[in-house]
């Protein structure tokens, strides 16, 4: 936030959602549903990164975010090697972005690495462009943005 209270340029001031590495996404759902009492809202498969991923609602907070939990179709796939290198658990933060590409400006202004050059598409056919973590003190940082031209606003 910047001093006055409004969020940095590009950005929504707030998170969308928190990713999180699954073995296996139905157990994964039963505990996050069942016993944690999230919403979910859908499964899908995003083939371009080769995931699995169950959206799940926390039922409080506006904007209202979610909890992401994201299964690997490929043991090759970026969240495949991620799970044999370092287990299940946390993957990255998502941050709403309400104007993609200023968000990307502020972040390459500050040294930031986007780890692809352009937006890509996500889950929930959002927006997305993850942050080098070595610029982000060792978090993968997503920006994500909603569905469309990729410069609209953060959570669905």
């Amino acid at each position: 936030m910047e001093r006055d209270g409004t969020p940095p340029a590009g950005l929504a001031g707030h998170v969308d959602h928190v990713g999180i590495a699954v073995e296996d996404l139905d157990a994964a759902v039963t505990l996050w549903r069942d016993v944690l009492g999230l919403e979910l809202e859908r499964i899908e498969t995003v083939a371009s990164e080769q995931v699995r991923v169950a959206m799940l609602r926390l039922r409080w907070g506006d904007p209202v975010g979610h909890v992401e939990l994201l299964e690997p179709l490929s043991p090759d796939s970026n969240l495949g090697r991620f799970l044999a290198k370092r287990g299940p658990g946390l993957h990255h933060v998502a941050v709403a972005a309400d104007d993609m590409a200023a968000a990307l400006d502020r972040c390459r202004a500050a040294g930031l690495e986007p780890l692809s050059a352009e937006p890509l598409t996500g889950a929930g056919g959002k927006q997305v462009v993850f942050l080098h973590p070595r610029g982000t003190g060792r978090v993968l940082v997503e920006l994500c943005a909603r569905p469309g031209n990729g410069t609209g606003g953060g959570s669905d």
